[in-house]
């Protein structure tokens, strides 16, 4: 390559960097538009057109932007994704732009150089930081290999180099061990489910709290408790050094640090550098060695070191060429160095990873135990149970984009494996039946993405009238239940009369009795929008103890199709009651049926 092409492919690189904190807010604001604008259309009961209003980018853009969750998922679940395609776009960026997505783009990353920047630089944990002792007198001081300074007050603090530095790709090797035996860990790990489940825990509830009442957020659970001390683990660690989980924990970053190893780019340094260290204090990544050299594993490309360098002796480039700078000095003075890198890297890590991981799985398919009487009801369109838990990564999307909290996460009443995934609890509200925002916001594929007409017909669960109820107990007369179907437009309940007095000569009394519900069980879906109007008008007056009509999920109450047509379902088994029916008719006469007006 010619020194002027090679000058401006260095100088368009420049250039990028420059922009790089554009980027950075643009990304992040782009997120907090995606969750907190379109994943929140209450102001209208058209909640699908809705959303699909303000849906300019895909809402789980960013997180089927992360490579872990797309890989994972679909090896834990055996499958194609159909969020791989876009992990293998940003991977392909990512090759000219190494680890870009973590500087760039990574909304969690944002955060984390805001909280340095606000918090982290003035109050670091006094652990062993620093960045090499320098001997001599001069700028120009080589740096002594070993040996540590205490960190600049202005600088952004490097954590000294060990063993713990490479445990992302740890923790990498035990969620893809993990996935591989049918669990998936990567909501508890991975850098996006991490921060949008952080943020649906933490910072929705506000949001609600401000635009429609405090009252419409459910009670929090150990469950939440458990992921926002996650979430707030993740952004304290920066106390120990810039950037800790991204340098040293996420196993996102680990997947882009491996791709690392097929970069077209990456980062040099000219025979021009001066030895003044500033590069080495602007690097959030630790991606400097105590020589200048690059390790290219850790570089982002964010070109934070460039910028600070005085004299411009760091320049990124393609990675098969050298500087001219460079010519007529010795190879290896502009060269990058992976060695240190690829030495630290632990064969016996990665073998307690995998480990970790596979006994993790075990332990897992270990509690699952007996399978409920009652499993949770899940949001329409789900796929059948062991791949709805393969699929699923906890990221919280769902729950963000559903109406009125109608969803909302499990606990540990499921055990470990259900933990975080989604369930609806009609007790709160039922289904929406304008909504099919959950299946339109997943991005695994675990919530089938399902027109509004499909998911109508999607059956997650069938009514139960209990003799609680007040008309069957001949209490009282109520017809809510009957009033919230109808108002959905299912028609799945009808009233037969009983408690009926019965005059002397045994013919009922006009007027006498209650009109009782009976569920029709070919046209419920199970949205509990009966359960819900039954818990609001008597359980909270105290007249029962609990819903008199609940929606069962389960074997025969519940259809869930991993592909296929739920308009489809229903119609087939329309047709086979009809041919049922007919069956059933007394055979008279001649022809062998009844006279038409006895039909």
């Amino acid at each position: 390559m010619s020194s002027r092409a090679y000058f401006l492919v260095s100088m368009a690189f420049r250039g990028f960097g420059r922009a790089r904190r554009f980027v950075q807010a643009a990304c992040f604001a782009l997120f907090v538009f995606l969750f907190f604008y379109v994943c929140w259309p209450y102001d209208v009961r058209q909640h699908a057109e809705a959303r699909a209003a303000r849906e300019v980018v895909d809402a789980e853009a960013f997180l089927a932007l992360d490579p872990l969750v797309s890989v994972s998922t679909a090896l834990a679940a055996k499958a194609w994704v159909w969020s791989l395609t876009w992990a293998g776009a940003i991977l392909a960026v990512c090759l000219a732009i190494p680890r870009g997505f973590c500087s760039y783009v990574c909304p969690f990353g944002t955060l984390l150089d805001a909280f340095n920047w606000a918090v982290g630089k003035r109050l670091r944990i006094p652990l062993p930081l620093g960045e090499g002792r320098v001997r001599g007198a001069g700028a120009g001081a080589a740096p002594v290999p070993g040996t540590l300074t205490p960190p600049s007050p202005r600088g952004r603090g490097s954590l000294r180099r060990g063993w713990w530095v490479h445990l992302r790709y740890y923790l990498l090797a035990g969620v893809l061990a993990a996935a591989a035996c049918g669990v998936l860990l990567t909501g508890f790990v991975a850098a996006i489910p991490v921060f949008t489940r952080g943020m649906m825990y933490l910072a929705a509830p506000v949001q609600l709290g401000f635009a429609k009442g405090w009252y419409l957020n459910p009670a929090l659970h150990a469950g939440h408790w458990l992921s926002i001390g996650l979430f707030v683990a993740t952004i304290l660690l920066g106390l120990l050094a810039a950037r800790f989980w991204c340098r040293c924990l996420c196993p996102s970053g680990a997947v882009f640090s491996a791709a690392n190893l097929l970069r077209l780019t990456e980062r040099k340094v000219t025979p021009a550098c001066i030895g003044c260290r500033k590069c080495v204090r602007a690097c959030s990544f630790d991606a400097i060695n105590p020589d200048f050299t690059t390790r290219p594993l850790d570089c982002t490309f964010c070109q934070s070191c460039a910028r600070a360098c005085p004299v411009a002796a760091i320049e990124f480039g393609l990675r098969w060429h050298r500087p001219p700078a460079c010519e007529g000095h010795r190879r290896d003075a502009c060269a990058t160095s992976d060695t240190e890198e690829r030495a630290r890297v632990s064969r016996r890590g990665f073998a307690a990873g995998l480990g970790a991981g596979l006994a993790t799985a075990v332990g897992v398919r270990q509690l699952r135990g007996a399978p409920p009487d009652h499993p949770p009801l899940r949001p329409p369109g789900s796929v059948p149970e062991p791949q709805f838990l393969q699929l699923c990564v906890r990221c919280g999307e769902c729950l963000k984009a559903c109406p009125y909290n109608a969803l909302q996460p499990m606990g540990f009443e499921g055990g470990f494996e259900c933990l975080w995934t989604p369930r609806l609890v009609p007790d709160w509200v039922g289904c929406e039946p304008k909504c099919n925002n959950c299946g339109q916001v997943c991005p695994t594929g675990a919530i089938r993405a399902l027109p509004l007409e499909e998911k109508r017909a999607a059956r997650i669960g069938l009514a139960v009238v209990k003799p609680t109820c007040l008309p069957h107990l001949g209490t009282r007369a109520c017809e809510r239940c009957h009033k919230e179907c109808e108002a959905a437009g299912y028609h799945a309940i009808e009233f037969v009369r009983v408690h009926v007095e019965l005059d002397e000569n045994n013919q009922p009394i006009e007027g006498s009795g209650f009109s009782a519900p009976v569920v029709l069980p070919e046209k419920c879906n199970g949205c509990g929008l009966c359960q819900t109007g039954c818990f609001h008008e008597n359980v909270k007056q105290n007249l029962l103890a609990e819903s008199a009509i609940v929606v069962i999920a389960g074997k025969d109450r519940e259809d869930r199709l991993t592909r296929g047509s739920y308009l489809a379902l229903r119609e087939d088994e329309r047709r086979k009651r009809e041919e049922e029916r007919k069956k059933r008719q007394p055979k008279v006469g001649g022809d062998g049926y009844l006279p038409d007006f006895l039909k």
